[in-house]
């Protein structure tokens, strides 16, 4: 029995000893592989794997888009293939030099000398066509690759293009919103190694290994593109018709102090700024400092009537028309005597708010100015945006403050004036234009009141009467609704004085009671008119007019009189689109379909629900370019009958 018990004992020693050296052998069987496969194909094994999970690139992230208000794209990127070298990796430079010279149309000696350079990364040829980035990777040369770079494109051309201003082939923003946004637009650059995942997607990683996202953010503006198309044109066949050198124009949405559209003339493509000159670059609404005029009275009437200087009915000697001063003559365009307040302001009376301007004094009026903005920037984020020009009070003598009483002697942009007379819109209260929704900025100017809200009624008033009555702007009246405005008509300053050239303005505020919109335009140099009541009014009449049709605000039942001169008829007194409009609406009772063709897509949109139909609507954009049912056809009988928009 011991005997028995002592053999089995032994038995599973063996056993057990078996086992532990099965399994010494295994180990050492799996240790000698990992170290055969660490030391001798490490670095094969390596490169393997690198292939599979890195990709040696260089790459830059996608530059962030820019839209207008409604979403509508203003700036993009597209792909783009670029080429580099690093010397150090090519094994064949003369079979390289041979092989690309063919495929890029360079000459071999430039392309050596390329690589004879002690670097270890050489661009070669930025943004290649497809086809020959094809032929590049076909050849896969070693030491040569390409990399994927992002292409600036502005689908709408022209449209705000100095507003938007450009980006270089490197993706940096060189001017406009590019470049004051060029820190956020701008996509990150990614390391040279980037990691792919199982399906071969890139993960762009940072310095600890984290993945990061390298797409530049985007910008969303308060431009609406119909609105800045609308100005834009208005503002060429202005400048076209009277052979100006530039002209610049602001849209300004009272209730929020949005920019709705920013223009200058001539026009600019961002698309092909390298052929362009840097003179069309230039965002004259922010950059261009110039004298105002007489649209710089009604701030001069606000600051007298704020201090009690006058009231509406206080009678001024306007001396018939030629006053001495000092031994300076100020002169008026008419010959008037005496006239009350309102009606120094309807008429434009140089005289009159000079004498007014005196009566206040320098210090009050200087004063004035500087708290409505005018001095200081704007506050908008445009490069350039510049502060103007009011020199100290201290150095206003008598002649500088009655010159500055009629907008001589100081210098200001289109912005700040558009700025400031959102302060007499705003019935007294002065706040920030804003340009911008998204990113919101951190800060953002407190509105303050600089006069009350009796001064700016009567000021609206005044401004009225030179717009209904037989004052200087008439050609901005509006049939069916009120208009409040101010002509300008600034001689340009030359050395040694004044010389023969005007710049020519003209600002308008709708509804003229309690104003909705502004409009401001300058154009400068026109000929052989120079007047702003003839050159500029009729761009902001047609730009209000096709704003207050755009947001259905257009009245539908116009009125003659008061608001309309018995020579014009509603036919000659609107655009062509907002008479169209008009005839829509009148016929939408009708048994025939109106014609839609041209107006903006809100309006179209009124009609058609108005009539018991919700139209489909089709493409892209803010306008109507066909319809179904056709004009004129009758209207369907089926109420679920499908009226289909398309849009551009």
């Amino acid at each position: 029995m011991a005997k028995r018990k002592k053999e089995s004992l032994k038995s599973s020693r063996n056993k057990l000893l078996f086992v532990m050296v099965l399994f010494a052998l295994v180990w050492t069987a799996l240790l000698g592989r990992a170290a055969w496969l660490q030391l001798y194909k490490g670095a094969d094994l390596s490169r393997l794997a690198l292939r599979q999970h890195l990709a040696a690139e260089l790459e830059r992230g996608e530059r962030g888009n820019i839209f207008d208000r409604n979403g509508n794209m203003l700036a993009t990127s597209v792909d783009a293939s670029s080429l580099y070298i690093r010397p150090v990796k090519v094994t064949d430079v003369s079979g390289t030099v041979a092989k690309l010279s063919k495929i890029l149309g360079i000459s071999k000696a430039k392309l050596r000398k390329k690589l004879s350079r002690k670097s270890n990364f050489i661009w070669i040829k930025r943004q290649l066509d497809d086809r020959t980035a094809r032929k590049i990777k076909k050849a896969d040369l070693p030491g040569v690759y390409l990399t994927t770079e992002f292409v600036r494109l502005y689908p709408n051309n022209h449209l705000a293009g100095q507003l938007l201003g450009f980006a270089g082939i490197d993706g940096k923003g060189l001017e406009g919103l590019e470049k004051e946004f060029n820190g956020r637009l701008a996509g990150r650059k990614a390391q040279f190694v980037v990691q792919r995942d199982a399906s071969g997607r890139r993960l762009y990683l940072d310095e600890l290994g984290r993945e990061m996202d390298i797409r530049g953010k985007d910008v969303h503006l308060t431009i609406d593109s119909h609105l800045q198309s609308v100005t834009e044109n208005a503002l060429v066949d202005s400048i076209k018709k009277y052979n100006a050198k530039w002209g610049t124009a602001v849209v300004v949405e009272v209730a929020t102090g949005d920019i709705l559209a920013l223009a200058n003339c001539p026009r600019f493509n961002p698309n092909i700024f390298r052929t362009s000159s840097p003179k069309t670059w230039r965002n004259r609404a922010a950059i261009d400092v110039v004298e105002p005029g007489s649209t710089m009275k009604p701030f001069l009437i606000a600051a007298a009537l704020k201090h009690g200087v006058i009231t509406p009915e206080k009678l001024i000697d306007c001396e018939g028309g030629r006053w001495n001063l000092n031994g300076k003559y100020i002169k008026d365009t008419h010959k008037y005597g005496w006239l009350p307040a309102h009606k120094v302001l309807r008429y434009s009376s140089n005289i009159g708010v000079a004498k007014i301007g005196l009566e206040l004094g320098v210090q009050n009026y200087h004063k004035f100015l500087t708290d409505i903005g005018f001095g200081s920037k704007t506050g908008l984020p445009l490069p350039g945006d510049r502060v103007g020009s009011i020199r100290p009070a201290a150095q206003w003598n008598e002649i500088d403050l009655a010159a500055g009483a009629f907008g001589q002697g100081v210098g200001v942009t289109a912005l700040q004036m558009a700025k400031a007379y959102l302060c007499i819109a705003n019935k007294g209260v002065a706040k920030p234009l804003r340009l911008v929704q998204l990113p919101r900025s951190e800060e953002d100017e407190a509105p303050k009141r600089i006069f009350s809200t009796e001064v700016a009624e009567k000021v609206l008033s005044m401004m009225r009467e030179v717009v209904q009555e037989d004052g200087t702007g008439t050609r901005v009246r509006i049939s069916g609704t009120t208009v409040a405005g101010k002509t300008g008509t600034a001689q340009k300053a030359e050395k040694g004085g004044y010389g023969n050239q005007y710049m020519a303005s003209f600002i308008g505020m709708v509804p003229g009671y309690n104003p909705e919109y502004i409009v401001f335009v300058m154009v400068d140099s026109p000929q052989p008119n120079h007047y702003g009541g003839v050159v500029a009014a009729p761009v902001v009449k047609t730009v209000m007019t096709e704003t207050l049709a755009y947001y259905g605000k257009l009245p539908e039942k116009q009125n003659s009189a008061p608001v309309m001169s018995a020579s014009l008829t509603p036919s000659s007194e609107m655009p062509k689109k907002a008479v169209r409009a008009n005839s829509a609406q009148t016929s939408v009772s009708s048994e025939t379909v109106p014609n839609v063709k041209g107006m903006p897509i809100r309006r179209a949109v009124e009609i058609m629900v108005k009539r018991g139909f919700v139209p489909k609507l089709k493409g892209q954009g803010m306008t109507i370019i066909k319809q179904v049912p056709e004009a004129g056809e009758k209207w369907p009988e089926d109420e679920n009958a499908e009226i289909v928009l398309w849009l551009s």
